[in-house]
């Protein structure tokens, strides 16, 4: 037995006891042959052998497997000795006085090799190898290198962790969200009117002085249709048909205003129609015109419109489209695009009692011709000179009288009187226009029939016209949407009328004006039109903005859908 503060020369020092894999020498005289496992033990096993020892106190003993005989060195001496028997050594205790137990010797274990045929260390095909562990988590290897175990998983250990990882990239989202947002173009601004898009005129609709024969029809440019009288059937509309013919050469030949349009050469055909100038037959022409002289646009219309000259009418149409044919199928198309189903044109002077139409279908070519400016400054005119010095009356006698814009009669024998008729009536800022059509007026004369019963009519509309207030100077009718949750209130730059008569209902809009509203403006800044009513008959007034219009704030812009 060794001192007990005495440790042998090859046991390890304090500084090693850590637990290790040492070979045990045999004792003297206990060497004892190892028996070599069956082929079928070749695969290294640990054997603990009995030991009266406690069990915490054993010591594991480990064997290796010597190779099969084809794997075995040829060398003699080392195929002669039999393998050592290697041991598990534990961990050393210090405590005082307790004598480390030694490991007992297998019961069957051969007689001990001489010491010099025991090699100094196990032959490189004795040696057992032991396969590489995946790697484990990050978390595990840290504990590791810490040596501190990893923490037990729980739900706030995951969430946390968790939290770390998604965290930066829900930042990162946001931040390139954000530079979308603000980098994205800003929406156009729009104008929403917040004031009633109707008004209605109070009481019952007015009774206008209708005619006791024929048919007739009154509208309000803009405004719709005031009533109407008789069978609107087509009947003959006699020189009525020349508004037809100013229209279309008026549109394809816009006149600018103040100038005399194109000039027109006469030819031989216009002279020898002017000498047939009889008034018995209902053939009125212009008779001062002769063949290889010009005759401008201006003038020519003039004489079509006030002395009903029937020789221009188709001196115009043959000018136009080459012959007077071509030119009554563009008549007859030009009726069908304004609607007027009722209307059939058979020649450009209305001379054919052939040609007919309705008063209802004549209003709707008329309020298409007052929108012509320079058709109404030749109608409107009493009387008119030829470039021959030629004075020339106009049929027509309401104008200049009761603020009439003439247009256009028709008279013969089959047809009767017929009159085409426009006039104004100035409210407030505006010249609202009327147009009416009375036609089949039988009573002789004629002429005076017509005119009598078409300034009655007219009249009796021009009164009942009126002006009712709808807005008033400063009054909120809307605001500016930027788009983005802003709103900037806009007002009305002036009192607004709505022009009508007895219930009727005219419609009220807001809009921009044709100009684009701006990001940001100045209080008072005009951005939009407040309109009542339709066509000719339009009020308008601009809109301004009530306050500041500001750009759309940072936060708007981050927070915008869509």
């Amino acid at each position: 037995m060794r001192p007990k503060d005495a440790a042998p020369a090859d046991e390890p020092g304090d500084s090693e006891r850590t637990a290790v894999f040492r070979a045990v020498k045999p004792a003297a005289g206990e060497d004892a042959p190892v028996k070599e496992p069956a082929p079928r033990e070749r695969t290294g096993v640990f054997r603990i052998p009995p030991t009266d020892a406690d069990d915490s106190e054993r010591t594991a003993t480990f064997r290796a497997v010597p190779p099969a005989p084809a794997d075995r060195p040829k060398d003699s001496a080392s195929a002669a000795a039999p393998p050592k028997a290697s041991t598990f050594v534990p961990l050393r205790t210090d405590e005082p006085g307790q004598e480390q137990p030694k490991p007992k010797a297998a019961a069957a274990a051969p007689a001990a090799a001489p010491a010099a045929s025991t090699p100094a260390s196990m032959d490189r095909t004795e040696r057992t190898t032991q396969q590489p562990l995946p790697p484990k988590p990050p978390l595990d290897m840290l504990a590791d290198l810490t040596n501190n175990p990893p923490p037990p998983p729980s739900p706030l250990r995951t969430a946390v962790r968790r939290f770390k990882i998604y965290f930066p990239l829900v930042v990162l989202l946001a931040i390139i969200l954000a530079v979308v947002q603000l980098v994205r173009p800003l929406p156009e601004p729009r104008l929403v009117m917040t004031a009633k898009s109707s008004y209605t005129f109070g009481g019952a609709k007015p009774e206008l002085p209708w005619p006791g024969e024929g048919q007739a029809y009154m509208a309000a440019a803009g405004l719709g249709t005031l009533g109407q009288s008789g069978e609107q059937k087509p009947v003959p509309i006699a020189s009525v048909t020349k508004s037809m013919t100013a229209y279309i050469i008026l549109r394809d030949h816009p006149i600018k205003k103040g100038e005399q349009g194109a000039m027109i050469d006469v030819d031989k055909t216009a002279e020898t129609e002017g000498k047939k100038n009889d008034s018995v037959n209902n053939e009125s022409t212009l008779d001062t015109v002769k063949e290889g002289d010009k005759i401008s646009e201006y003038d020519a219309i003039a004489a079509l419109m006030i002395p009903s000259a029937n020789n221009i009418a188709r001196l115009l149409a043959r000018w136009d489209s080459g012959s007077q044919e071509a030119f009554v199928k563009k008549m007859n198309d030009t009726a069908k695009e304004l609607g007027m189903t009722n209307t059939t044109y058979t020649d450009p002077s209305g001379l054919d009692a052939t040609t007919v139409s309705t008063a209802e279908d004549q209003v709707k070519l008329g309020l298409k011709l007052v929108e012509i400016e320079t058709l109404l400054d030749i109608t409107k005119k009493p009387s008119w000179v030829d470039p021959s010095g030629k004075k020339w009356d106009n049929w027509n006698r309401l104008v200049p009288y009761n603020d009439s814009l003439g247009i256009k009669t028709g008279t013969t024998t089959k047809a009767g009187g017929n009159l085409l008729f426009a006039a104004q009536k100035k409210i407030g800022n505006t010249n609202q226009l009327i147009v009416g059509a009375v036609l089949g007026q039988h009573k002789p004369p004629i002429i005076d029939s017509v005119i009598s019963a078409s300034k009655q009519l007219m009249i009796g509309t021009q009164k009942a016209l009126e002006g009712a207030p709808v807005v008033q100077k400063g009054q909120v009718v809307g605001y500016v949407d930027d788009g983005l949750g802003g709103r900037t209130p806009v007002v009305a730059t002036a009192d607004v009328q709505a022009i009508g008569w007895a219930s009727l209902t005219v419609n009220v809009k807001l809009a921009d004006g044709g100009g684009t509203i701006p990001q940001t403006a100045k209080a008072g800044t005009e951005i939009g039109v407040l309109t009542v009513g339709e066509g000719a008959s339009q009020v308008k007034v601009p809109v301004a903005l009530q306050g500041e219009l500001a750009s759309p704030g940072l936060g708007s812009k981050l927070t915008r859908v869509g």
